[in-house]
């Protein structure tokens, strides 16, 4: 799918998908309905919430989860250029 060729010992460059410009966008439109969700969601306490926000275990579990987008993220943006880079080479 990603790699069209006209002669076989002929390598054409890929070229970008639409659908990697979707994945993009909803990598950046996730974060933004969670938040919007979260904000909508403050009607009845959780008790389990308040236990781990006077705990301070709250923040160790935000951290946790910010790193994890964080790093999956990352992956992301290295491997497409890591496999841009490839293609340059290999032309």
């Amino acid at each position: 799918m990603d790699c069209h060729f006209e002669d076989p010992l002929q390598f054409i460059e890929r070229k970008k998908d639409v659908r990697m410009k979707i994945i993009r966008q909803l990598f950046l439109l996730l974060p933004a309905l969670l938040l919007s969700l979260l904000t909508l969601a403050q009607s009845k306490p959780v008790e389990m919430a308040d236990t781990m926000r006077s705990n301070g275990r709250i923040y160790v579990v935000v951290a946790v989860a910010l790193t994890i987008m964080a790093g999956l993220i990352l992956y992301v943006f290295r491997l497409d250029r890591k496999l841009s880079r490839l293609e340059k080479e290999s032309n």
